[in-house]
C-alpha cells in the first residue's frame, strides 16, 4: 500500500484562523475521509474480526433503511443504533476553531454539533462547544431572511408562535432520537490534504441544546453533504461551483489509506472511461436520486420495474453512509438467480446469517461480469465492488433484498471509482480509479 498518501493527524489540536483561508470562487481544495473500521477512527475496535466489522457494517445498512422512508414528515440525519455512516471529516467551529469528530454524510443536510448550555445531551468524550467563546457565532433571528427562508424551504426550522427576534430554532427526528437547538451561522474550517485549513464563513449550523439517541461518546456532530437548502454543499454553492467528488478506497485498503473527498475545481470528473447520469430532483431534496434500468450478469439483462421511490425516473438513491447495496426483494432474487446460475463453485452458508450469497473461494473462482445500468451511464463493477471476503476462504455477494422496496446504491459498489456531483448541471460521474494512487 505504499501508494497511499500520508496521513494527516485525524484530530488538528492546534487551528488557528491567523491560519486559515476563506474560500474563493473557482478555488478547489480536498480532504480526507477516514472509514469508520479504519485503525485511526475512534470507533475502530481492534478486537473485532474482520467478519465482524463487515456483519457489523451489514447491520448498520439495514438499519439506516428508515433514514430514506420519504413518507416521514420530520426531516431526518442518521441517528440508528450502530452509528451514523461510514466516514470521518475532520471539522472545527468557531472562532478560534473548536475540533468536532463529524461524519460526513450525503445522506443528511444540517451541519450540528452538541452545544453549552445543554438541558439534555448524550454523553460525549470531547468538551462541548461553547458559542460564548467563538467571535464568529451568531444566532439566527426568527426576524432574519436567513430564518424565514429556512421555515419555508425545510422541515424542521420553526420559529415558536410571536418569537419576534428570538433565536430561529430546528427540531430533527430520527430513526432513534432527536435534536433540538438553535440555528445559527459560524464560521467552518476544513483541513485540506495539503495541510491548509480553509474556512468558510457565515455557514448555517445546528446547535444542539437538547439531544438524544444512540450516539456514540466518540462523536459530536454531522457535517451533511447531501442536496438540501442548509448541507455544506449547497451553501457553499458558487465557491464550489456546485461540484464535489470522492474516492472512496476499496476495503482491503481501510487500514492504510484514507479515502479522499473533492470541491470545487478539484472535484471535476472527466476523461476516459467516465459516464454520467442524470440527478433526479424529488422529494426529499436531501438525497440523491439516480434512475436504475437494469443489472446485467454477462449476457442477461434484468431489468428494474421500479422501487418504493417510484417506477421510472428517481428510483434508486445513491448514498456514501450505506455499506451495501439495497435492493427490493423482486428484484434481488432475480439477480441472485442469475448470477448464482453463472458461478460454478460451492456455494456456503454465511455463519453468521448476514449475507444472503456466500461461496468457497479459491483460485479458480470466477465473477461474471455485472454491469449496473443507470439512465445513460453503464458502470462496470470490478469483483472488488460484488463479492467480498468475509473469511479466508468465503466470499459473499455485496447486494442484498429489502421488505420495504427501497433501493440504495451503497460504497462497496462505489469503491475504487472516482464520483463526481454536479448539483448546477444536476449529474452524477463514474470514473474507475484506483483511489489508493487518487
Amino acid at each position: 500500500m505504499a501508494a497511499c498518501v500520508s496521513y494527516l493527524p485525524l484530530f488538528i489540536l492546534s487551528l488557528s484562523t491567523a491560519y486559515s483561508v476563506p474560500v474563493q470562487s473557482g478555488v478547489g481544495f480536498s480532504a480526507q475521509l477516514i472509514h469508520r473500521d479504519s485503525p485511526r477512527s475512534p470507533f475502530y475496535n481492534s478486537s473485532e474480526t474482520h467478519s465482524q466489522r463487515l456483519t457489523n457494517a451489514l447491520h448498520r445498512s439495514i438499519n439506516r433503511l428508515s433514514h430514506f422512508n420519504t413518507s416521514r414528515h420530520e426531516l431526518q440525519s442518521d441517528v440508528y443504533s450502530d452509528g451514523h455512516g461510514e466516514y470521518i471529516m475532520n471539522i472545527s467551529i468557531g472562532t478560534p476553531p473548536v475540533e468536532i469528530l463529524s461524519i460526513a454524510d450525503t445522506g443528511s443536510d444540517l451541519i450540528w454539533t452538541q452545544c453549552k448550555p445543554c438541558a439534555h445531551c448524550y454523553k460525549q468524550d470531547a468538551p462541548l462547544f461553547d458559542p460564548k467563546s467563538s467571535s464568529t457565532y451568531g444566532p439566527l433571528s426568527c426576524l432574519s431572511t436567513e430564518c424565514k427562508a429556512l421555515n419555508e424551504t425545510i422541515k424542521g426550522a420553526f420559529c415558536p408562535p410571536k418569537a419576534g427576534d428570538s433565536t430561529c430554532l430546528y427540531r430533527y427526528t430520527y430513526g432513534s432520537g432527536f435534536t433540538n437547538g438553535d440555528l445559527a451561522t459560524e464560521t467552518v474550517t476544513l483541513t485540506s490534504v495539503s495541510g491548509q485549513p480553509i474556512a468558510f464563513p457565515k455557514t448555517i449550523i445546528g446547535c444542539g441544546r437538547n439531544n438524544s439517541g444512540t450516539f456514540h461518546k466518540e462523536e459530536s456532530g454531522i457535517i451533511g453533504l447531501g442536496g438540501g437548502v442548509v448541507s455544506l454543499v449547497s451553501q457553499l454553492g458558487p465557491s464550489i461551483d456546485g461540484k464535489f467528488s470522492y474516492c472512496l478506497v476499496p476495503i482491503s485498503a481501510v487500514p492504510y489509506c484514507s479515502s479522499k473527498i473533492y470541491f470545487g475545481a478539484n472535484a471535476i470528473v472527466s476523461g476516459y472511461g467516465v459516464v454520467t447520469t442524470p440527478l433526479v430532483k424529488k422529494n426529499p431534496d436531501t438525497f440523491y436520486f439516480l434512475t436504475l434500468q437494469a443489472i446485467s450478469v454477462d449476457d442477461v439483462i434484468i431489468e428494474f420495474k421500479g422501487s418504493a421511490f417510484g417506477t421510472t425516473e428517481g428510483n434508486i438513491v445513491i448514498d456514501s453512509g450505506t455499506t451495501m447495496t439495497l435492493l427490493p426483494k423482486y428484484f434481488y432474487l432475480e439477480l441472485e438467480s442469475a448470477i448464482a446460475s453463472k458461478i460454478q463453485a460451492k456455494r456456503v452458508h454465511d455463519p453468521d446469517k448476514a449475507f444472503s450469497l456466500c461461496y468457497k473461494f479459491n483460485s479458480n473462482f470466477k465473477i461474471p461480469k455485472i454491469v449496473v445500468r443507470f439512465a445513460f451511464a453503464s458502470v462496470k463493477l470490478d469483483p472488488l465492488n460484488t463479492f467480498i471476503l468475509i473469511s479466508k476462504h468465503v466470499g459473499c455477494f455485496t447486494f442484498l433484498p429489502t421488505d420495504n422496496g427501497l433501493a440504495i446504491y451503497g460504497n462497496l459498489n462505489q469503491m475504487n471509482f472516482l464520483i463526481g456531483y454536479d448539483i448546477v448541471k444536476r449529474t452524477v460521474s463514474f470514473k474507475p480509479t484506483d483511489c489508493t494512487m487518487h
